[in-house]
C-alpha cells in the first residue's frame, strides 16, 4: 500500500480561523479584539471549548496565557505550537489566530487519526502580544523569559484607566505561576509574513532564520524662533530645515550601508508649529533594522555623527537612544526540519527573516523554537485589509503537522 503524508483538513482550518474572526469581527471583515476584552474572553472561552472537545488539558499561567495539552504515553517536554489572539484596533483575520489554529488543526488531526503520542503536544495562547490595549506589546512571553518584570506590567494602564491586572482578574483568566511554560522540546510559531516579499516572488512558505536586531533614537533639533516674515533668510537657524537637511544626509549615508537595512522616521514634531513663526526645535525618530550587529554599529555611528554635521545651519543637534534589542536566531535544528518539511511537501520556500516583532523571539531564549511564515496578499497586515489566501493558510500548517510528526517519529500509512 502506498504510503501518503497526513495531510490537514483545509475547510476545517477555513471555518474555524472564520469563527474566530466572529470574536471582535468589524463592518469591513476585520477583527478589534483588544487584549483581556470580552471579545478576547469569548475566544479565549471558544478555544478552550474546542481543546476539551479533544481531550485536552487546560492550564492557566499568571499571565493569562493558556495552555493546552494532548498527553502523550511518557512525561516528556512537548512540542509546543502556538501564537496569540488579541489583534489591533481593526486588525485583520489571521494575525496572531492562525498560530492558534493551526495547533488546533494540527492536534485535531493527530487525534481523528489515533496517533497516540509519547510526547505531548500543547497549544499556547500567549496574552497581549500585540500591546494594543497595554503596552509593551509581547507582554506575556516577555515576562516569562524575564524580559520584563512581572510587577511593572500588572502596573500597565489602558486608554480608560483599567490596569492589566484589573483586566485579567476580571477576564477570569489570572491562573497560577506554577503553570508557566518552563521546558518544551520545542516551540513552533505559524504566523502570516506581515510584508510583500511571499507573494511577490510567489513562494508558499518562509522558513524564519531570525527576528532582526533594531535600534532606535530620537534626534533633538534646536534653533531660533523668530518671525516668518521679517527675518532674512541668511540669519535665520531654521530647526525644521536642518531637519530636512539631516534627514536627506540620513538616508543617502544609510542607503549606502546594506540593502537588507530597513529604517524609519516614523515620529515628527515640529514647535512651535505655527505658520507665521520659524520653528525652533523639532524631534524625530530613526529606528533601523538589519540582523548583522556590525550594520547596527554602523547606523549607531552614523546617528551619532549628526551634532557634527555641516548641514545644521546654526542649529544645535542632539542625539538619544531609546532601545535596542540583539538579532534573535531561531533553532537551528528545528529550522532545518521546517525546511526538510516543505521540501517533502513540494512547496516552494525561502529562507527569510522576521522584521516584526514575535512571542517566539522572547520563547527563544529559553525553548529551542522557529517560525513559519505564509504569504500576506499586498503586504498588508494590522489592518481590516489583511487576508492570507485560504490554500496558503492550509500550506503552512501541513508544515507544522508534517515537522511535528517527524518529531514524534510518527510514520502512518493511510
Amino acid at each position: 500500500m502506498k504510503q501518503q503524508k497526513l495531510l490537514i483538513n483545509g475547510e476545517r482550518l477555513k471555518n474555524e480561523l472564520e469563527r474566530f474572526a466572529n470574536f471582535g469581527r468589524t463592518e469591513n471583515n476585520g477583527v478589534t479584539r483588544l487584549s483581556l476584552s470580552e471579545e478576547d474572553r469569548l475566544a479565549r472561552d471558544y478555544f478552550c471549548s474546542c481543546c476539551e472537545e479533544l481531550g485536552m488539558s487546560i492550564k492557566i499561567d499568571d499571565m493569562g496565557c493558556i495552555y493546552a495539552t494532548l498527553e502523550g504515553v511518557e512525561n516528556k517536554n512537548p512540542i509546543v505550537i502556538g501564537s496569540h489572539l488579541d489583534t489591533v484596533k481593526k486588525g485583520g483575520r489571521f494575525d496572531g489566530v492562525l498560530g492558534v489554529v493551526a495547533g488546533l488543526e494540527v492536534v485535531r488531526v493527530l487525534v481523528e487519526n489515533n496517533i497516540q503520542t509519547q510526547t505531548p503536544i500543547t497549544i499556547v495562547n500567549f496574552t497581549n502580544e500585540e500591546g494594543a490595549r497595554f503596552e509593551p506589546s509581547m507582554m506575556a512571553s516577555g515576562v516569562l523569559s524575564g524580559k520584563f518584570k512581572k510587577s511593572e506590567m500588572l502596573k500597565k494602564m489602558d486608554s480608560g484607566g483599567i490596569t492589566f491586572e484589573q483586566a485579567l482578574n476580571q477576564s477570569g483568566y489570572a491562573g497560577d505561576r506554577d503553570n508557566r511554560l518552563t521546558d518544551a522540546s520545542a516551540f513552533l510559531e505559524l504566523h502570516i509574513e506581515q510584508g510583500p516579499i511571499l507573494e511577490k516572488e510567489s513562494t508558499s512558505i518562509g522558513i524564519v532564520e531570525c527576528v532582526l536586531g533594531m535600534v532606535c533614537y530620537e534626534i533633538e533639533i534646536t534653533g531660533e524662533s523668530d518671525h516668518a516674515g521679517t527675518t532674512p533668510m541668511d540669519m535665520r537657524k531654521d530647526a525644521l530645515f536642518t531637519a530636512n537637511n539631516l534627514i536627506t544626509e540620513i538616508r543617502k549615508r544609510l542607503s549606502g550601508l546594506d540593502s537588507e537595512l530597513v529604517y524609519t522616521i516614523g515620529r515628527v514634531s515640529v514647535l512651535p508649529n505655527i505658520h507665521t513663526v520659524i520653528p525652533n526645535q523639532v524631534n524625530f525618530s530613526l529606528e533601523a533594522r538589519h540582523k548583522n550587529p556590525d550594520t547596527i554599529r554602523l547606523v549607531e555611528e552614523i546617528i551619532q555623527g549628526l551634532p557634527q554635521s555641516e548641514m545644521k545651519e546654526g542649529c544645535e543637534v542632539k542625539t538619544t537612544k531609546l532601545w535596542d534589542r540583539e538579532t534573535v536566531w531561531f533553532n537551528e535544528e528545528i529550522y532545518h526540519l521546517l525546511q526538510q518539511s516543505a521540501e517533502s511537501l513540494g512547496y516552494s520556500y525561502k529562507r527569510m527573516v522576521s522584521g516584526a516583532g514575535h512571542d517566539a523571539q522572547f520563547i527563544a531564549s529559553f525553548i529551542p523554537s522557529a517560525m513559519v511564515f505564509v504569504p500576506s496578499m499586498n503586504g498588508k497586515s494590522h489592518c481590516e485589509e489583511e487576508f492570507t489566501h485560504w490554500r496558503d493558510c492550509e500550506k503552512g500548517v501541513n508544515v507544522l503537522l508534517e515537522a511535528v510528526l517527524t518529531m514524534l517519529g510518527n510514520e502512518r500509512q493511510v
